[in-house]
């Protein structure tokens, strides 16, 4: 299927750290409502002076480069005030929610892949986390969220009931009152509950799923995606029409996503030579973390030049770093991150089956990667 990417969506985009990134929304929203250290780089007050209760709706997968795809649909994303951020690196759900919910950049929070590899030589699935490691030591910064709370700002997170005490939120939305939400309808009312439910300062999240999940299993574009996108439009225009006095909107995504044909996708697990000297693999099909065995590096990173060619760049752990792609990595993070990173470009992927739920092999698009489909999302502004 289509998903209608210009070629200008494959232009590399280095993450806004401290300009227009996600690290930078809720430090902006917390200036606006009056948090102490709070510092509004993004310029919202310019459209939200007066505002003391904003909701923040998170709509993964929303890139800025699926909004043409999506505003047929959702008509009411073409009415709103847009600007552009960018998403921290990787461009992956875990990695966004929790420089969202920090405000400060991957390498600071130690949340650098989808998965990765821990100090016990195990594989780290960030969705799927309880609470070994303990997420308060594997991510020990404090929250916005919390510094809000702890300064009069009532805060809620609106999400699904299942991700209540999962590592993932404790990580990125600890001090935020937990309100589940199953479907699309409770999620706006819950929502707007919360911006209604006493005076005073207020912050909201919500988290909107479907539009990555469709993406992922049928591809942007699909009559799953295009219905995903119709649901979109019913959650902002619920929310927009529902706004209480003095309150507003503000809504944004985790990453972009592409679609990916099947002669862009080079399986580790079909070719042997891609496997040796590996003896971990982390990260995602965009950007694949390669653990090697001691002295094996350098042939790991021949290996894997050599397969990909120019549809990947295929960095040390030192390289990535040193480029400023995670902002300041401390020591005690580095060691998260691959031996060997392999940033998949233009429409290709590092599959990895055996190593890796074959259900992966089966996606249609996917997301993780430096490109303008994946790194940019918009922040639409409504207010009451």
């Amino acid at each position: 299927m289509n998903d209608q990417l210009p070629p200008s969506a494959f232009q590399i985009v280095r993450p806004a750290y401290g300009k227009s990134s996600l690290a930078d929304l809720l430090p902006s929203v917390s200036a606006l409502l009056g948090v102490p250290g709070g510092a509004d780089v993004l310029g919202l007050r310019a459209y939200l002076d007066g505002v003391q209760r904003i909701a923040v709706l998170v709509v993964d997968g929303l890139g800025s480069y699926q909004m043409p795809v999506l505003t047929p649909h959702a008509p009411i994303v073409g009415d709103l005030p847009c600007l552009t951020l960018t998403s921290g690196f990787p461009s992956t759900t875990p990695v966004s929610l929790v420089t969202l919910g920090t405000g400060v950049t991957p390498g600071t929070h130690g949340i650098l892949g989808f998965t990765l590899r821990r100090p016990d030589g195990g594989i780290l699935n960030h969705i799927q986390w309880d609470e070994d490691p303990d997420p308060r030591e594997w991510q020990p910064v404090r929250t916005v969220f919390s510094l809000a709370a702890a300064n009069g700002v009532a805060v809620t997170a609106v999400t699904l009931p299942e991700f209540e005490g999962s590592g993932l939120t404790v990580a990125a939305h600890r001090g935020a009152a937990f309100a589940g939400s199953p479907d699309l309808s409770a999620l706006s009312e819950r929502m707007l509950t919360a911006l209604s439910a006493e005076p005073g300062p207020a912050l909201v999240y919500g988290y909107h799923p479907d539009l990555d999940r469709c993406g992922h299993a049928d591809g942007v574009g699909s009559p799953a995606w295009i219905s995903a996108a119709e649901d979109v439009g019913v959650l902002i225009s619920r929310l927009v029409d529902g706004l209480p006095a003095g309150s507003a909107l503000l809504v944004t995504a985790d990453h972009g996503q592409i679609n990916v044909p099947v002669e862009g996708r080079i399986d580790m697990g079909v070719v042997p030579a891609l496997s040796a000297g590996v003896v971990a693999v982390a990260g995602e099909p965009r950007v694949r973390y390669l653990y090697a065995a001691d002295g094996a590096v350098g042939d790991v990173v021949a290996a894997w030049r050599s397969a990909f060619g120019p549809s990947a760049w295929v960095m040390t752990r030192e390289e990535v770093i040193d480029g400023g792609w995670f902002g300041p990595v401390p020591v005690g993070h580095a060691g998260r991150i691959g031996d060997v990173v392999v940033v998949c470009l233009e429409r290709a992927v590092a599959l990895a089956t055996g190593w890796e739920p074959a259900a992966v092999a089966g996606l249609v698009a996917f997301h993780g990667s430096v490109t303008a489909a994946e790194m940019t999302v918009p922040l639409l502004i409504a207010r009451a």
